[in-house]
Formats: C-alpha cells, sequence, structure tokens
C-alpha cells in the first residue's frame, strides 16, 4: 500500500543492489554513498520510532541528516566468555614491558637470529615453482614422508605418512586439535603443572576439566624439578581421559628419562589413558643425553599422540609449522578437527620443509648449537648474585633471585621480573605464571635462543647487580 516500506522504489545505492540497499536500510546501515533522500527514509503512517544516528554511534554515515528509523532492539547483551580465567598472557606483559623500557628480552621464547639462508632459498623456489595454492588437508605429501622417515631415523618406529602424520598450523594448533578431537565433555585430563599455557584453555574449550599435579620442585638434594608419578597415578579417576606430558620440559628445562617413560606408560596402560605427548623440543637434549620419546615404547605409542615444531627446531617459530604423529585410529579423529579448524597449512613452507628435511645435518646438531648458548649464558649467570639451575634441555635457563632480596626486596616472581625488566633491563618469565593458581618458588625463566651478543649485554647488566 502507498507509503509502506514495500511500496517504496529504492534506487540502488552505487556498489549495491536493490536488495542489498533496502537491507541495509531496514537494519540501520547507512554507507555514505547512499543518496540523501534515502537516509531520510520515512513513510506515512508509520509509528513514532527513535532514529538511529550512525554517525554518533562510529557507524559508517557521515551526518545526522543520515539517520533513518529503526525498531527500538535492546542493546545486545554482553557475551558468555568461553574462557573467563584467560587474560593477556604472560609472555605479551613481560614483551611489552621489554619493548617501553628497551630492555634486553630473554622473557619469550624465541631466537634473534635468522634461520639457515638455505630453508629461505627453499621457500622462495617453492613459491616460484608455483607451489602457492592449497595443499591436501594432512599436509604437502613429501614432508609428511620426511617427517616418518625422520622419526624412525631416531627413535626406530614407523609412522605411515599418509595415515598417521598430519600437518599443523604449529603446536598449539596440534595440541587444541588433539584435545577437542579426543577429550568430550565431563572428561578430566591429567596437567602436570608447570605446564605450557595453552595446555588448560584447550582443555576448557572442550568441556573438560584439568585436574593439577604438580612437579617436585628443586632442592638442594634434587636441583630440578622432577614428576611424582606416585601422585599422577593417584590423580587418575573413572572419569580421566588424557595425560599431557611435555619432554623436555617448558619452562624447567628438565628432561625425562626412561624411567620416567615406563612409569607413564604403566599408568597409561593399566587407567587406559590416551597420552598427548608435546616433544617440540626434542632435538635439544644436552650433555649426550637422549630424547626418550613415547614413540620408542611400544606399548606407549598404541596410546599417544606426538606434538612438534619445525619452528623450534629451525628457528623460524613465525612460520607456525609442526605436525601431529599418531596410531590411524586417533589420526583418524584428529583429522575431522583439523579439517574444520585451519583446513591445510601454507604450501611453499611445507614444500621448503621437505625438501630442507633432505639432509639431517640442521637437526642432528641444534643439540650441540644450543648447548654452547646454554654453556655461554649459564657460566656468566653464575657469576652473578642469581642460582642458575640446571638445564638439561630446551632452550631455557631456570634462576633462583633469592640473593638479590636486599637489592630488590621481597617480591614475588611476577613482581621481581617487573623488576628485573624495568630497573635492570632485562626481561625474564616468572615460573609461577606457568601454574593454573601461582606457586611461588623465587625462580625465573631466562631464553637463551639468542644470539652470542645478546646474551652477553644482558650478563653485563645482571652481573653489575
Amino acid at each position: 500500500m502507498a507509503g509502506s516500506p514495500a511500496a517504496l522504489k529504492l534506487n540502488p545505492t552505487p556498489g549495491f543492489g536493490v536488495s542489498e540497499t533496502r537491507r541495509m536500510a531496514g537494519i540501520g546501515i547507512v554507507p555514505s554513498s547512499v543518496p540523501d533522500y534515502l537516509a531520510g527514509l520515512a513513510w506515512a503512517g508509520s509509528p513514532a520510532m527513535p532514529v538511529f544516528d550512525s554517525a554518533a554511534a562510529g557507524g559508517i554515515a557521515r551526518s545526522s541528516d543520515n539517520a533513518i528509523p529503526v525498531p527500538p532492539w535492546p542493546p545486545l547483551a554482553p557475551p558468555v566468555s568461553r574462557l573467563p580465567k584467560v587474560g593477556t598472557t604472560i609472555f605479551t606483559v613481560v614483551s611489552a614491558l621489554a619493548a617501553e623500557h628497551g630492555a634486553v628480552n630473554l622473557g619469550q621464547g624465541f631466537p634473534d637470529f635468522d634461520c639457515d639462508p638455505r630453508l629461505l632459498d627453499e621457500v622462495d623456489a617453492a613459491m616460484r615453482a608455483g607451489h602457492n595454492q592449497y595443499p591436501p588437508m594432512t599436509g604437502w605429501p613429501a614432508l609428511r614422508q620426511a617427517i616418518s622417515r625422520t622419526i624412525a631415523l631416531i627413535h626406530g618406529a614407523v609412522y605411515d605418512p599418509d595415515r598417521e602424520i598430519t600437518v599443523t598450523a604449529g603446536a598449539t594448533q596440534a595440541i587444541l586439535t588433539a584435545i577437542l578431537a579426543l577429550v568430550h565433555p565431563g572428561d578430566e585430563v591429567i596437567v602436570i603443572e608447570p605446564a605450557y599455557d595453552s595446555y588448560v584453555p584447550a582443555i576448557t574449550m572442550a568441556g573438560a576439566v584439568p585436574v593439577f599435579v604438580p612437579m617436585t620442585p628443586p632442592s638442594d638434594q634434587q636441583p630440578t624439578y622432577t614428576v611424582p608419578w606416585d601422585r599422577v597415578r593417584q590423580a587418575v579417576g573413572p572419569r580421566t581421559r588424557m595425560i599431557i606430558v611435555n619432554s623436555p620440559h617448558n619452562p624447567t628445562s628438565s628432561v625425562f628419562a626412561a624411567d620416567d617413560l615406563l612409569a607413564l606408560q604403566q599408568i597409561a596402560c593399566d587407567h587406559g589413558l590416551i597420552v598427548l605427548s608435546d616433544e617440540v623440543y626434542e632435538h635439544m637434549v644436552f650433555d649426550g643425553a637422549c630424547h626418550e620419546s613415547v614413540a620408542r615404547y611400544p606399548a606407549l605409542a598404541e596410546r599417544s599422540v606426538i606434538v612438534s615444531s619445525f619452528g623450534k627446531t629451525f628457528h623460524v617459530t613465525g612460520w607456525k609449522v609442526g605436525y601431529l604423529a599418531a596410531p590411524a585410529a586417533l589420526t583418524a579423529e584428529l583429522r575431522k578437527v583439523h579439517q574444520f579448524m585451519v583446513f591445510t597449512v601454507n604450501t611453499p613452507m611445507q614444500v621448503a620443509l621437505s625438501r630442507y628435511l633432505s639432509d639431517p645435518t640442521p637437526w642432528q646438531t641444534l643439540s650441540v648449537f644450543y648447548q654452547r648458548k646454554r654453556d655461554l649464558f649459564g657460566a656468566g649467570l653464575a657469576r652473578t648474585r642469581f642460582e642458575p639451575l640446571p638445564s638439561r634441555g630446551t632452550y631455557f635457563q631456570l634462576a633462583r633471585y633469592r640473593g638479590l632480596v636486599d637489592r630488590c626486596g621481597d617480591l614475588n616472581e611476577a613482581e621481581f621480573c617487573r623488576w628485573l625488566t624495568t630497573k635492570v633491563g632485562v626481561a625474564a618469565i616468572p615460573v609461577s605464571a606457568f601454574y593454573d593458581e601461582p606457586r611461588e618458588s623465587g625462580i625465573v625463566r631466562f631464553c637463551f635462543a639468542k644470539r652470542d651478543e645478546t646474551l652477553e649485554r644482558a650478563l653485563a647488566l645482571l652481573q653489575a647487580l
């Protein structure tokens, strides 16, 4: 009827069809290119309605002349958070603080040096060869084959590249994928603390419940963190579905021995648990020790999902390429989630990595490379008032700071790291940040995946204390 919205003849807005113009007018969105007569749209006999001034609301309209009538809908209710306990990570906070104060950032775990130029050349070659479209969802075939060969070479375990290996967008995506695929609402997941900060949010998003078992902290008799396997066994209940382990361990730099894997195997097999094994620092084990992967233990391997990361291994953390290795039955479920989470991972990096892995030297020499940096930083730290703890793997170094109380006061770990960053000029991470509920031990974490000159600059500042 005349005067009703249906009777109005709408000329299309430039760039929009009639239907799009009508839809935008009906919901109060007015692009600046809409004619003035449409912006002031009203019709005879329509009930009085409040007008929405999109310019005042920060919208697209450019003036209050472009106000149109809208129904009196209530405002959108605040969202109910899926992760109500999650805020800005400690790594973001410390890195921002370090940048603000010009501090040497030994907090967040990434290198400040470049990767092998040969790897960059392989990426360039892959791009120029036309490898720029979607690869298979499961990963570039040659890369999956290279991963399978590498695992077999190191651990003597055979994973089918077609049915048991999946390339992921980094280790964090791999962890989330594994938990969402294999853990159900109401299940319990054992988390050994201190722990990498993505584990618990992933468990929460799966609707499951984390059950925390703290590691035994260092003492004068035992200078490293250890896992109390008797307490892990006690934490298993009828709803326990998974246990997450990490070795070499972030943040403590501890490394599982064979006895640890045997204890884990006994618990997992006795109770029918899935093991999620975070092995992203697998090639950084020091002093001639061996990385004890779950892949080395057949009874564990058949119920385990292994996570690893090329970003850590080849100094390219920004590439975000990792992988999952698991038995075919588990992998089938992992891929169901993976395909709808990221579908696939960037092609040229996968092609480059597949070719780069043909030479095992880079990963075979990584422990020697980082052990030299550990020794450089550890020796320098021993000449400060810090007390360095043994670093047996990863690229992290823990240290007690109780010898500095006379300089900084009796501060908790987070307060101490803020003081160290803002007043001394060196950023570190509090170990307490790796617990669901902070546990104070007077220990902080430094990252030595840095150029020698960066480490020496930091040491000079710490030695001046």
